[in-house]
């Protein structure tokens, strides 16, 4: 998300870094190329005016030009300025309501609604710890009930069956009623979507809200329509009182329009974005965080809280007690690092999140995606466990014998033991407690990524 917008906003704030004064001919040079940055990503035009206007207003003031470094000073304002219209810090979810807490979930057809309704679902039992129901009220799609059923056994929550047919209020209802016995604290109601707004489709919505009360009723949109998705969430809350927004599909998203138009036209929160078709693709919305990415500052604290949630710390811990005691760092550990990574959002996901990304030259980005990763691991799966252990029996028979099994050919047998070994080295170093030299190795391995998943050096362990 927002690829091509950080590129250009990236480029245009590094140009003022160094500068040790700015004019307002600078500044204003510069705010044209954002302007234009922001138009390209299909940013609605109220609020690129809005937005440029403010950050001249600071720039040209004594905020900017009398600062002791101008160039730092004008990027902090852009950022300041980017989260400001993106709603300044998250926005959780009010679930304070007699128990069960109902969440009302509205959008048009193909938004994503139903795949978000479980995500939701997996994402209140398993960090808030709730006890959560599921139930469509989409009675004129019956794959939409069988849909969320099936989702709803994935994500392990409870699911009250609705049929096609069905009046929607009354299986909102009973619904309640299910929830309240079985003592759960939230209700997640998924409702029928459109291909458009129309009246029925307002009469229908509003006609739930009223026998639900829901205390969140969000709004669930494409982030891929890009400032369509902005108006189409404006009509929506000028129907029924809305008190969020889910952005789903962001990881297809490289402009980012939708998610910079959204919370100034509707005035409602961006609550939670979803990347991706997996249950446990969805994430609180930090405007703060977005707009350090957006300028290719990193998200360091999301990807501290994704290693903390999604890696293996029993392995982790294991691993590093291997690697400090000098024993033999071996391809099962390589193999169980890959997956690691794979597990949370390959790598692609994890550079959106590291400082500087960004600057890497496009021909290094365009060498790293999640299908070398999965590569990797099958070649090492395709290995005995004896050579898993002792890497060095791969002669060249057993070699092509690999590439055979895993789909690949020999160089690429080859390449990843290149990897292989350069990887043995930085855990080498670390366990001699030459952590400087690996910080440096890591560094060096950054700057000439190539070969195979573009991963050049290796990667640190994760912990």
């Amino acid at each position: 998300m927002f690829e091509s917008l950080s590129q250009r906003l990236s480029d245009t704030v590094n140009r003022l870094r160094g500068r040790g004064r700015l004019t307002e001919e600078n500044i204003r040079e510069t705010l044209r190329e954002v302007r234009i940055a922001l138009l390209e990503a299909d940013v609605a035009l109220p609020v690129v005016k809005a937005l440029i206007e403010r950050v001249k207003v600071r720039a040209v003031g004594q905020e900017v030009l009398k600062s002791l470094s101008p160039g730092q000073a004008l990027v902090k304002v852009v950022s300041d300025e980017l989260t400001t219209v993106m709603g300044v810090a998250n926005t959780e979810l009010n679930l304070a309501a007699t128990p069960p807490a109902i969440v009302l979930m509205a959008g048009l057809q193909g938004a994503g609604k139903t795949t978000t309704v479980a995500k939701l679902a997996r994402f209140l039992k398993e960090r808030k710890k709730k006890r959560v129901m599921v139930v469509s009220c989409d009675v004129y799609r019956p794959a939409a009930i069988e849909q969320l059923r099936t989702l709803a056994e994935q994500v392990d929550v409870a699911f009250f069956p609705s049929e096609a047919g069905q009046n929607p209020v009354d299986i909102a209802k009973a619904a309640i009623a299910a929830a309240r016995r079985e003592v759960m604290d939230v209700l997640l109601v998924d409702t029928a979507g459109r291909l458009h707004i129309d009246e029925a489709m307002m009469d229908e919505i509003k006609a739930l809200h009223a026998a639900l009360n829901p205390i969140e009723t969000l709004f669930v949109v494409d982030s891929m329509t890009g400032q369509d998705a902005a108006s189409t969430a404006k009509a929506f809350s000028d129907a029924i009182p809305l008190t969020g927004v889910v952005l789903t599909k962001t990881d297809g998203d490289a402009r980012g329009g939708a998610a910079l138009s959204v919370r100034y036209i509707t005035g409602r929160p961006i609550k939670f974005m979803g990347a991706g078709e997996k249950t446990d693709a969805l994430e609180p919305f930090h405007p703060d965080r977005l707009a350090q990415r957006i300028l290719g500052m990193g998200d360091v604290l999301s990807l501290v809280e994704e290693v903390e949630r999604k890696v293996d710390q029993e392995k982790a811990q294991k691993l590093a007690e291997k690697v400090m005691k000098g024993k033999r760092f071996d391809l099962n550990d390589m193999r169980d690092q890959l997956e690691q990574m794979s597990n949370m959002g390959g790598l692609a996901g994890l550079m959106d999140k590291l400082p500087g990304m960004g600057n890497l030259p496009d021909n290094v980005k365009s060498k790293v995606n999640d299908n070398e990763l999965k590569r990797m691991v099958a070649i090492i799966g395709s290995m005995t466990k004896k050579e898993r252990r002792h890497p060095d029996l791969l002669n060249g028979s057993r070699k092509a014998r690999v590439a055979r099994g895993s789909g690949t050919q020999p160089a690429d047998v080859n390449r990843l033991l290149k990897q292989f070994m350069q990887m043995e080295k930085m855990m080498s170093k670390l366990s001699k407690g030459g952590s400087k030299g690996l910080m440096r190795q890591m560094r060096g391995a950054m700057k000439g990524m190539g070969g195979m998943g573009g991963m050049g050096g290796g990667m640190p362990p994760m912990r």
